[in-house]
């Protein structure tokens, strides 16, 4: 396994907005893993997604409980490749392909976002290609934090002389071209993990994006992007953030709570099971009290095998109680994030809650108290052929690295950089290693 020399991720080739294309996603979470096979069909533009030049329809769904993932980062290798092979297996059959790579999203890691500056003296009058080549590299040239690795950097603004926020420079006239440069980082060794998993099923990663970004890009219409609007996913381990303005991503963040807190929290306060507990949080989980929450029970199964033991019953208020807590602490955290973040400068953006964590009943309006902004739900749009269970928010990001492909050519890496890639694949003794895999 090689050294990270220079911090960078795989980064795919766009999709031609003229063909259509097989593409894989594998969302690799806390409390489940999805695989998701869609076909890209090239479309005209539609009034509510005037961004995406695809339609995406699905071919193949796999989805399996998640082992060997905490936080969003892999604690037991054998066990999540295990899972990963599963729901692979089970959206290829169904697909009837076999992958070849898959683009993997990454929630945990500690996400973060530097913004990064640099301006060029113009070889001529007008802005040329080569002079946008020029600006970028000069940006990207920028060292990454040393344990760090960059998944995405993004040009957010052009400058041109005095003018600024400019989004197509080209052929424009100045003497002075600048860029600012959105570049988002993980933690090396959470990434490089994430994929040594995937490629110990004999996938190649195609590309690694950040959970909240694609989550935002499945969810929002082109309206709330350009109007500004933070994405929040809460999933079972991590609860991540991206900010979206003038139609760009400009702002990652991310920590690590999230609805299994809150299933923890459940499983001490009622002396339950863990699985019971989530249960019991799926089906009757709420942050808001009722008038009748005091007197509706809930039966919760008693911890040991011994079947004589009768289950205790404890009224929704009890639970109200109990969850209530852990989410507020979260939103509180989402709302000192986003108050750091340029979302803040944003006094009429909303935001957009998804994820597993995001359906407990009533959590729209108290985030809308905690946040004091708009809330609603997000749900993966102009995706066809989900299943009805896959159509809710918990499935947001598994659409949006469906869409991702349509946003790929955003991205800027240098070519002679993206050969370091992070597990070092490609080379002698990985090779070795393969072969020692697919042979014993």
């Amino acid at each position: 396994m090689s050294v990270l020399r220079f911090g960078m991720t795989p980064k795919m080739k766009p999709v031609s907005p003229k063909r259509s294309a097989v593409v894989a996603a594998l969302d690799i979470g806390t409390s489940k893993i999805v695989c998701l096979i869609a076909r890209l069909e090239p479309h005209p533009p539609q009034e509510v997604l005037r961004r995406r030049s695809h339609g995406v329809r699905i071919l193949g769904f796999g989805h399996t409980a998640s082992r060997g993932v905490k936080a969003g980062g892999v604690v037991d290798l054998i066990a999540a490749e295990e899972v990963v092979r599963q729901a692979i297996d089970t959206a290829e059959r169904a697909a009837d392909v076999q992958l070849e790579s898959v683009i993997v999203s990454l929630s945990g890691g500690r996400l973060g976002s530097e913004r990064f500056t640099a301006d060029i003296e113009l070889s001529s009058i007008a802005v040329t290609d080569g002079d946008i080549a020029r600006v970028l590299t000069a940006a990207s040239r920028h060292s990454v934090r040393d344990g760090r690795a960059v998944l995405h950097s993004l040009p957010i603004g052009y400058a041109l002389d005095e003018a600024r926020g400019i989004r197509e420079p080209r052929g424009m006239l100045g003497r002075y071209f600048g860029v600012d440069m959105h570049m988002v980082t993980t933690e090396a060794a959470t990434a490089r993990n994430l994929m040594l998993t995937v490629e110990r099923s004999h996938i190649d990663v195609e590309a690694m994006v950040a959970s909240p970004y694609v989550a935002g890009l499945s969810v929002l219409a082109d309206d709330e992007a350009d109007l500004g609007a933070a994405c929040i996913d809460m999933g079972a381990g991590t609860t991540t953030i991206a900010v979206f303005s003038g139609g760009r991503f400009v702002h990652a963040d991310g920590f690590a709570l999230g609805g299994w807190h809150v299933t923890m929290d459940l499983a001490r306060g009622l002396s339950a099971r863990i699985a019971d507990a989530e249960r019991i949080k799926a089906i009757y989980g709420s942050v808001l009290m009722g008038g009748s929450d005091d007197r509706d029970v809930v039966a919760v199964p008693p911890v040991g095998d011994d079947e004589s033991e009768p289950p205790q019953f404890v009224s929704r208020a009890t639970l109200v109680r109990i969850i209530k807590p852990r989410v507020e602490e979260i939103l509180e955290m989402v709302r000192d994030r986003l108050a750091a973040s340029p979302f803040a400068a944003e006094p009429r953006a909303r935001v957009v809650l998804t994820g597993g964590a995001s359906q407990l009943a009533g959590i729209a309006d108290l985030a809308a108290r905690i946040l004091r902004r708009p809330v609603r739900i997000g749900r993966p749009l102009g995706v066809a052929g989900l299943p009805e269970a896959a159509k809710g928010p918990a499935f947001a990001v598994a659409g949006g690295l469906l869409v991702y492909p349509q946003a790929a050519h955003l991205e800027h890496f240098e070519p002679r950089r993206t050969r370091h890639l992070m597990t070092g694949t490609g080379g002698y003794m990985a090779r070795v290693g393969q072969w020692l895999r697919e042979s014993f």
